[in-house]
């Protein structure tokens, strides 16, 4: 079957082709074909290395990128009862998804509705979960906290402040552009902030009379995390979840104190998917979201899975507005 990874850690061209065997699903998996794989930040902390030494996220060599993908179940293991083939489903958080077959814990795996395409299938397990959790259980929005969320007119972005206004947020957004803020507007977001000219945080401080806000969602990391803790109210909480701009190496502990007594925390997508049930909470809530007009996914560029390479520079120089997706079928 056709993959594309990498047999070293680096740069995006890296990323090269990979003949490898079809898998044969095991007990208690099941075999799916692939149409689509997101792809995510998390495939390029892989690819370049970042996460070598987590235990979470292994990153043998050589190694299929991607952690999420839809498609139809080809073949299923010794004691799968709940799926079939030919059942088209959708899953996130097992490596490998850069190919034309995949095989993955059955609990893992979601049935995808009748209604919902492929490609917001897709785009839902690992960014829409991330969007989930963050407002759901990391710090669980209530009706006027008032959240800033970074990169808002990015694939998790979107969602972000989609959920958070749902939730009855004030969304402060921060965005690269003019394009990208009509993006973050559309979304619902209150206040935009147009990083590369403005201190979100004075703008934040301001708009807020010096109290802060409830929550900051920062997936951008060491350029933004210091005033990210800054903005913050009297006891608030960032949440850490990403490197865009680069890994962040250290917080100084007496930081938190000084900024409020704040809460910081980088949680993993995996802690937070971490049971069938857990799984099927998130993904049947996102899903009913997307039927009911509630949720609007935002599908940005696909490419074919041999151009692996070209969705990765897209991501890395953010420029997208939106999903990027491998065309697998």
């Amino acid at each position: 079957m056709r993959a594309m990874g990498i047999r070293a850690f680096g740069c995006a061209d890296r990323i090269e082709p990979l003949s490898l065997e079809i898998p044969t699903p095991g007990e208690g998996e099941v075999l799916v074909r692939l149409t689509r794989s997101g792809v995510n930040f998390i495939d390029v902390y892989m690819r370049t290395g970042v996460y070598q030494r987590s235990d979470t996220y292994k990153t043998p060599l050589p190694m299929v990128l991607g952690m999420e993908g839809a498609g139809v179940v080809e073949t299923v293991g010794k004691g799968v009862c709940r799926m079939k083939p030919g059942d088209r489903v959708a899953f996130s958080l097992t490596r490998g998804s850069y190919a034309d077959y995949i095989c993955v814990p059955a609990w893992k795996v979601a049935i995808v509705p009748r209604d919902i395409s492929d490609d917001i299938a897709a785009s839902l397990m690992l960014q829409g979960a991330t969007a989930h959790y963050l407002t759901h259980s990391a710090y669980p929005v209530k009706e006027g906290d008032r959240c800033l969320v970074h990169a808002a007119a990015g694939g998790v972005g979107q969602l972000l402040v989609q959920l958070a206004k749902a939730r009855g947020a004030e969304v402060f957004a921060t965005v690269g552009s003019p394009e990208k803020a009509e993006i973050a507007k559309a979304r619902g977001a209150d206040h935009i902030i147009f990083y590369r000219h403005e201190d979100f945080r004075r703008h934040i401080m301001e708009a807020t009379g010096g109290e802060g806000v409830s929550v900051a969602y920062d997936s951008v990391g060491k350029d933004t995390i210091a005033r990210s803790i800054r903005s913050l109210k009297r006891r608030g909480t960032c949440v850490l979840f990403g490197a865009s701009s680069g890994v962040v190496e250290a917080v100084e502990p007496l930081e938190l104190a000084e900024a409020g007594s704040v809460f910081l925390t980088r949680p993993h997508l995996a802690d937070y998917m971490a049971s069938g049930e857990e799984i099927s909470w998130r993904v049947s809530d996102l899903f009913k979201l997307v039927q009911s007009g509630h949720l609007h996914v935002t599908i940005d560029r696909s490419w074919p899975l041999d151009k692996a390479c070209d969705a990765h520079r897209a991501l890395e120089t953010r420029t997208s507005r939106g999903k990027l997706l491998l065309k697998i079928s």
